[in-house]
Order: structure tokens, then sequence, then C-alpha cells
């Protein structure tokens, strides 16, 4: 099978500086780690904000696997990384940083997600020689 990359935003959040999910936003991580939990998974990858962590934390939990840092200030450096990072990755980030690493990986990022309302977005990258294939699902309710 080729490998994936899956980038999502966070899911929903609450008000205020460095905010966690709301209770929408935690049903939402844990249909996630739904869809995700027989992929395969090998890393994960989170901004290190609250509602970033959160929502990598369920399939975190079903995985076994630790939820590493990355630097959404530097997504070229980023891509790079993940390109030479064996086995399908998810990447947690936001709503202005996972359609850029996306073009980053070669990808095609889609429309602008709608920052006030979109969390449904799921960006799964599928390796195709040097590039990746885009696909743009939806998940959740």
């Amino acid at each position: 099978d080729a490998r994936k990359i899956y980038l999502v935003r966070h899911a929903e959040k609450a008000a205020g500086e460095d905010p966690g999910l709301t209770l929408v936003g935690r049903a939402r991580a844990e249909i996630l780690a739904g869809e995700l939990r027989h992929t395969g998974l090998t890393a994960i990858y989170s901004t290190e904000t609250r509602r970033t962590r959160q929502t990598a934390a369920p399939i975190a939990r079903a995985t076994g696997l630790t939820v590493l840092p990355y630097d959404a200030g530097n997504l070229e450096t980023f891509a790079n990384m993940l390109r030479a990072t064996p086995g399908n990755i998810l990447v947690v980030g936001h709503s202005n940083t996972s359609p850029q690493l996306v073009k980053a990986l070669g990808g095609k990022p889609g429309a602008p997600i709608v920052e006030a309302t979109e969390y449904d977005r799921l960006y799964i990258l599928t390796e195709n020689g040097r590039k990746f294939r885009t696909e743009i699902r939806r998940y959740g309710e």
C-alpha cells in the first residue's frame, strides 16, 4: 500500500487564549480516532496549542503513539521532514497551516478552510512517486 499523510485542522475550540476543545470538538476528536484507528499510523504530529493536542489525544491513546510537536512557522522544513519519514502520518494543525502544508507537500489544498465553521476537513495525501495525490474528505457530524 502507498503511504499516506493525513492532515486535519483541530476540532471545535472554546474561546480565549490557547483554548481547549468544546464538547462538540472532543466528540469530533473521538470520531477522528475511530476513522484513523486502522490506518497503520506510525507517527502523529501536532502544534503546541491545547486545541491541536486535544484533537490528537484520542488517536494517540488508540494507537499508543506519542504526539510529536512541530513548528507551523516553518512548513517547508516540516514538509521535507515528512517526505523523508516512512510510514503513515497524521498532522494536526490549523485552518491557515493545514492547506499550506498540503501545498508544501505537493498536494492540492482546495478552497480555503472556513475559519469560523469548518472543522471537518480531512486531507488524505497518498504518495505517488515523488508527489502526493490529494483527497479531501469530511468526518464527524
